[in-house]
């Protein structure tokens, strides 16, 4: 079965309803760090602060590991990465996952295994 980690962009697309795929069959979990920006996103009502929290509570958070760390300082350094956006990379290498995103900087990176999912415009 494959393994798949989603990034926050998508996580963000997958609750506000605009994913026009359905996420990837097999199993998903979520870096730490996604859930921090997920808990802490600003201008979340209380109804989407609850969803936000009913769907941490349904999938796996992969908190900072050492091979995540290592992961992490190798990615940061080689690709001059977001010190966050570079954890949740690592997580996906530690995991040898996919990395679900639609971040274009994290897509470039080749040796990172990515896909992105196609979102509606806003409505």
């Amino acid at each position: 079965m494959a393994t798949f980690v989603l990034d926050t962009n998508i996580i963000l697309y997958f609750l506000g309803g605009r994913l026009e795929n359905a996420l990837p069959e097999g199993q998903c979990a979520v870096s730490v760090i996604s859930e921090l920006e997920l808990l802490a996103y600003p201008g979340l009502t209380t109804l989407e602060g609850e969803g936000v929290k009913a769907f941490l509570a349904d999938i796996a958070v992969v908190e900072l590991t050492p091979l995540v760390k290592t992961h992490a300082v190798d990615i940061r350094k080689r690709f001059g990465l977001k010190l966050p956006d570079a954890i949740i990379a690592a997580t996906a290498q530690a995991l040898n996952a996919t990395l679900v995103t639609n971040d274009q900087r994290l897509l470039a990176i080749a040796d990172l295994h990515t896909q992105s999912l196609r979102v509606a415009p806003r409505s």
